[in-house]
């Protein structure tokens, strides 16, 4: 599939003193995937004559690290030493890219289509958008449902009662499942962190992801602070890219984190009692869902127990 995304295009600019863009790549045992992203990024970087590309490795076993200084595009490697997270690999690429430069967050587990990114970038001529989030494709075509809402005491207790296909549906799941929603632009409240562009002048004024999350909430907390700071998100469907994830439901401990900072996000922002009430609403939803796998039983139990710090899940503690 991979050769869909090849195409003649001229060589990037990396050696530009000064980056109109910066692309940054957080990997972790990225190996098997890198490669097409990388590959993907000429094509996909049409018409930006000036780029960087960043690859920050949160201490991979896998040698992503060493094919990523080997790939022909000369990424700048930043090796963590340590699995440092999501957010603390976006601030350590963002304190190295050129200040002006505005920030293009990719997954490593994606592929650009050609000209993904120009899109993107008309929308940040309006002063009023800071960050800008293309369409997603799964491998196998379909859409890959990214927009979100803001966590709710609505989403948390629809997807627990009704499930999260009809809620999606009827517009009251924190997942936006309205599939005419997919095919017009216009601002959404936030979007999944897969793919991200940040605006130089967001970097400005809202600063570094916050690095407490480690993985999962990061981009909800990053993209409410940008709303605040007065910048619209926008979502762009002519901007596409291809997503062959494995998803947080595929591992116990990663979709525990993802049920645990979400009640750990809510909480920053709402009290003790509707705190409570969305973390029984959250553990319903996934009580509804027991039979269907480990995943659900651990986000069950994540749920359900006390907030633990995030180091818990990176020691293995909580499982």
């Amino acid at each position: 599939m991979a050769d869909a995304y090849q195409d003649s295009a001229p060589a990037p600019a990396n050696e530009d003193a000064g980056a109109d863009l910066s692309v940054v790549i957080v990997t972790y045992n990225s190996a098997s995937a890198l490669p097409a992203l990388l590959d993907s990024l000429p094509t996909g970087l049409k018409g930006i004559n000036r780029f960087e590309v960043f690859i920050v490795d949160n201490d991979s076993q896998d040698g992503s690290a060493e094919l990523a200084e080997a790939h022909a595009l000369g990424p700048t490697v930043i090796r963590m030493g340590r699995n440092a997270g999501y957010a603390a690999g976006i601030n350590a690429a963002a304190a190295l890219a050129q200040p002006g430069s505005h920030l293009l967050i990719l997954n490593p587990d994606l592929r650009l289509y050609p000209d993904a990114a120009r899109p993107l970038l008309e929308h940040l001529a309006a002063p009023s958008v800071g960050v800008v989030v293309p369409l997603n494709y799964k491998e196998d075509g379909s859409i890959d449902p990214t927009l979100r809402r803001e966590p709710s005491m609505l989403t948390a207790w629809a997807d627990a009662v009704l499930g999260g296909t009809l809620a999606a549906r009827l517009g009251w799941s924190e997942i936006v499942g309205e599939a005419n929603r997919y095919h017009r632009s216009g601002p959404v409240e936030w979007a999944s962190g897969s793919a991200l562009l940040v605006s130089a002048k967001v970097r400005r004024a809202v600063g570094a992801w916050d690095e407490s999350f480690f993985l999962y909430s990061e981009e909800v907390e990053y993209q409410r602070r940008v709303r605040e700071a007065g910048f619209d998100i926008v979502y762009e469907p002519r901007a596409k890219v291809m997503h062959s994830c494995g998803g947080s439901g595929t591992s116990p401990r990663l979709f525990a984190l993802l049920t645990s900072n979400k009640i750990r996000y809510y909480g920053r922002y709402h009290g003790f009692l509707r705190t409570a009430m969305f973390r029984l609403g959250v553990a319903a939803g996934h009580a509804t869902r027991f039979w269907q796998g480990s995943p659900h039983r651990a986000a069950l139990y994540s749920a359900l127990m006390p907030l633990g710090p995030v180091s818990d899940f990176q020691t293995g503690k909580r499982n």
